[in-house]
């Protein structure tokens, strides 16, 4: 799980203080599952014992409880092989990088369509825009450890590998 971690730092370099995304990692470096994990309040205590601000604490406690209460949704209706079209809002917000993003893990098979919809509103729920890949990777690697699945070799690889926002696009055989 180190690796997990030096490639975040790296994603997440541009931030000069510790964000909830780092927050997010070590959760998921330090508990396996998500049921391992303490009680809200005994979390908070030791995620403050760690080190992490109490504000970021709050704010990534408060996103993983969207993150649980949208897993544990489900629509039948989502379940469909139609195309999934974006609004402007959604454009805007996610970025151009994270829609092909979402698409290529959902075409590649990685991600169902109800867990495309739990990444685009956990996304949505941050207050920046565009979101960067590095961010939406770590949404999709917290969707699988909440709901206790772990991402096969190419998903891990897509979600940790070199992701230079100028590389050329990805492209499915």
């Amino acid at each position: 799980m180190e690796f997990v971690t030096l490639l975040c730092r790296k994603e997440l370099s541009c931030y000069s203080s510790v964000t909830m995304f780092d927050i997010l990692v070590y959760l998921y470096e330090t508990y396996y599952r998500p049921d391992a994990c303490p009680e809200p309040a005994a979390l908070a205590r030791k995620l403050s014992a760690v080190g992490f601000d109490d504000v970021e604490i709050s704010e990534a406690l408060d996103w993983l409880n969207g993150l649980t209460e949208m897993a544990g949704t489900t629509n039948p209706a989502l379940e469909s092989s139609g195309t999934r079209f974006y609004i402007a809002q959604e454009v805007d917000t996610l970025g151009t990088a994270a829609v092909g993003f979402i698409q290529f893990l959902e075409l590649a098979g990685l991600l169902t369509a109800s867990q495309r919809e739990i990444v685009i509103e956990r996304a949505l729920a941050l207050d920046e825009a565009p979101v960067t890949l590095g961010k939406l990777k770590i949404i999709v690697l917290m969707l699988l450890w909440s709901q206790g699945k772990e991402p096969d070799a190419l998903m891990f690889d897509d979600l940790f590998g070199s992701d230079e926002e100028d590389a050329a696009p990805r492209l499915l055989h």
